[in-house]
């Protein structure tokens, strides 16, 4: 049973408070274990106004998503839940099912982080959208089915008569996603909640979601709680910033002030930890230094003083409160209706004006975590000086200056191909239902992909999900089998090799999964893990035992959580013990398949910067495959941008972020969200409407054409007809480098 514990309607009201249409006092939420109490929330207060946006931030655990629950009342009935949450002045704490689902989709509506979770998959998705109307309003079936096309229209679903008689699954991630906000604005609420609504999602399909999103709370007049680890999105579509950390919120304030003049050192440290566009490659990414503790055993005093450059022992003593600045220096208490004033958790806060992320974090460990199985703090000895760091960012400049030096990289001419792909083709095939399973069809997943990584090299494969980019990855690795084309390592044809043939040459060529955790058997110790290629490829027992150590203390891992197994390591833990095990055998090529899309972005610094320090050390090659062109400016030295199995652009980072040709390339870097207020909401915006057109029916003549703005608005009749007949070579129309478009032209976007 949810058990409450909250002052009554009179005791917690306002003056002043007629806008206020979400008011959370005090919230708390505890989780009964087998170890104790868990206390995911703490006490978590704020305000929301008609109209208004909060933003709230921090790593996973930090108790975003359940301080949500617990006001949507969908939290199991184990919790414990105590304090006030006020919608429109109506208390939901403690209300019962019938009683809350009177106030839950009309007055107060959610939009889930997994649209495919979130709808129920044997009815049609107008039939959903049509039965929130239904639940909230005495009308007829025909008039819900009508509102439920209204509002597919409004998210800009495309032919949506034809989506509302279809099935969650026969739609693409980011048309789920608008239906869940089409079902949440169907009885125009008062505040709409969106937990991490974007997270997944290709950056030009999350455009077009908060595009939704915004057209939601236009049509509504909501209100609205972003819940995000994403701080780009969160600088272009929020009044005010929650950043939370331990259960509690740490820092509070208008996004400028939070994004400009943080007073909390996790807030900064979390905006030092991002790659950003609008930043030079050489700059080094700045990771906090270990991950979020147990909340089972938090830490005495300020939760994040274990993981704090500026922690002392008042930190280790004493939890700080949540106080503004006054002008004075004094730190002073405001009431949680002062929805402009700039608070934080820090006893220290004032020391942090003009500070930069490097300031504060530049000597901390680059390479260990804490490792969250006690509470206590696990560095594992690798924390570096700051000369030491200072060191290391100069090596990576040096190996930056040598792979962009004299414009070597662009051709590649003076070093050594490593590994080359030449008219690379996948096609599978699509067979019929029933016993014969007929071939009906075809899906062009790659078709006619030629690239070459040179040695010491990262060169980047990025694109929309569904492009070809993990195709063409295993391709080159041989795991799966080409239609047609070549792919040879150092002159080597592996594509007319055996898999006995190829065995010896496994060992120059390796795969860092995207998951981490699904890449790693949890039977298995991680000295075993690390040691399974050493031993499939002969090498002694001993010999492998003591290259487990060394490959431990390489990726920033301790010896001795070699006898520890996957599930007691974070997630940037497990994605290093990735990496160890690929590092194994002294490989050549590391191809890199999404390697830090699913961490916290503390941590996938942290990964981020292992990665450069091991090709530093090491001289490996990379091929870097990723959605998130943000990363990859950071890393790459080299990119291809692939598009429904084509290359349709390719160059230097600095060519193709600094003046990118084909508008596909465009649209993707515009569409990459900015960690700054200003620059976020003032920036040009090229948007690409509909989905990526099906791999089995590719449109003719250029694919990109079914969803290029420049086709549908810049050209004439006679060039569309040539977009449509002509499919377009990859090749250097006067813009430096090669592009497949018929009429592209460079745009500086940052």
């Amino acid at each position: 049973m949810t058990t409450t514990e909250h002052m009554s309607n009179e005791e917690t009201s306002s003056p002043g408070t007629g806008d206020v249409v979400l008011e959370v006092r005090d919230l708390s939420v505890t989780f009964p274990s087998d170890d104790g109490p868990l206390p995911a929330v703490r006490e978590v207060s704020y305000v929301l106004r008609r109209g208004e946006a909060l933003g709230i931030v921090g790593e996973s655990g930090s108790g975003k998503s359940v301080t949500s629950m617990a006001i949507m009342g969908l939290l199991p009935k184990n919790a414990r839940v105590e304090g006030s949450a006020k919608v429109l002045g109506q208390e939901v704490v403690g209300l019962d099912d019938a009683e809350i689902s009177k106030v839950r989709g009309n007055r107060i509506a959610m939009i889930f982080q997994d649209p495919l979770t979130s709808l129920n998959p044997v009815y049609t998705v107008g039939y959903q959208i049509a039965e929130a109307v239904l639940a909230h309003h005495k009308v007829g079936k025909k008039a819900a089915m009508a509102r439920a096309l209204e509002l597919l229209e409004l998210v800009d679903i495309p032919n949506p008569a034809q989506r509302l008689k279809q099935y969650p699954h026969e739609l693409s991630g980011g048309m789920r996603q608008r239906v869940v906000i089409a079902i949440a604005m169907a009885n125009e609420p008062d505040v709409i909640i969106a937990d991490e609504p974007t997270t997944a999602l290709d950056v030009t399909v999350q455009a077009q979601v908060l595009e939704a999103l915004e057209s939601a709370r236009k049509e509504t007049g909501a209100a609205l709680v972003l819940i995000t680890h994403d701080l780009g999105v969160v600088a272009g579509h929020v009044d005010r910033v929650g950043v939370m950390y331990g259960g509690r919120l740490v820092e509070t304030g208008p996004v400028e002030e939070v994004f400009y003049r943080p007073r909390m050192p996790y807030a900064l440290g979390l905006l030092g930890s991002l790659p950003r566009l609008d930043e030079d490659r050489n700059e080094r990414l700045t990771p906090i230094l270990g991950t979020p503790p147990s909340l089972l055993t938090l830490p005495g005093g300020c939760a994040f003083a274990p993981r704090c450059p500026m922690a002392r022992d008042l930190c280790h003593e004493q939890e700080p409160s949540l106080l503004a600045t006054a002008e004075n220096g004094e730190r002073v208490r405001v009431p949680v209706e002062d929805t402009g004033a700039h608070t934080a958790a820090c006893h220290f806060s004032e020391e942090l004006e003009g500070a930069q992320p490097t300031d504060l974090f530049r000597g901390t460990a680059v390479g260990a975590e804490t490792t969250d199985t006690g509470g206590t703090a696990d560095t594992g000895g690798t924390a570096e000086s700051v000369a030491e760091s200072e060191e290391r960012a100069e090596q990576a400049e040096r190996a930056l200056a040598r792979a962009d030096g004299s414009g070597d990289t662009a051709d590649g001419s003076g070093r050594e191909a490593i590994l080359t792909v030449r008219d690379l083709v996948k096609h599978f095939p699509i067979r019929s239902k029933g016993l014969l399973k007929r071939r009906i069809g075809e899906v062009q997943a790659v078709s006619g992909i030629s690239l070459d990584l040179y040695e010491h090299e990262t060169l980047a494969l990025v694109g929309e999900s569904g492009c070809g980019k993990s195709t063409t990855a295993r391709l080159m690795l041989q795991l799966i089998r080409q239609t047609s084309g070549e792919v040879e390592y150092r002159g080597q044809p592996l594509h007319s090799m055996s898999q006995r043939q190829l065995r010896p040459l496994r060992r120059d060529l390796q795969l860092v999964f995207q998951d981490p955790f699904a890449s790693l058997d949890p039977r298995m110790t991680v000295s075993d893990i690390v040691a399974e290629p050493l031993r499939i490829h002969g090498r002694r027992n001993g010999e492998a035992k003591k290259r487990v150590r060394e490959l431990l203390e390489l990726v920033g891992l301790n010896v001795e959580h070699g006898s520890r197994y996957p599930h007691e390591f974070s997630g940037g833990q497990r994605q290093r013990i990735g990496v160890a095990r690929a590092l194994a055998l002294n490989p050549k090529v590391l191809i890199l398949d999404e390697p830090v899309s699913a961490l916290d972005v503390s941590i996938q610094a942290g990964v981020i910067n292992l990665l450069e320090d091991l090709q530093d050390d090491l001289g490996l090659s990379y091929l870097f495959v990723s959605h998130d062109l943000s990363v990859v400016k950071h890393i790459a030295d080299r990119v291809a941008v692939m598009y429904l199995g084509k290359i349709v652009e390719t160059g230097t980072t600095e060519e193709l972020f600094r003046a990118p040709a084909h508008p596909y390339t465009q649209a993707l870097i515009s569409a990459i969200p900015l960690p700054d207020p200003v620059k976020e909401r003032t920036r040009e915006r090229i948007v690409v409407t509909g989905d990526v057109p099906s791999p089995a029916d590719p449109p003719s003549g250029c694919r990109f054409r079914t969803r290029c703005p420049k086709f549908a608005d810049e050209l004439s009749e006679s060039e569309r007809v040539k977009c449509v007949e002509e499919p377009p070579e990859l090749v250097d129309r006067g813009t430096g480098h090669p592009d497949a478009c018929h009429y592209s032209r460079a745009v500086e976007l940052i």
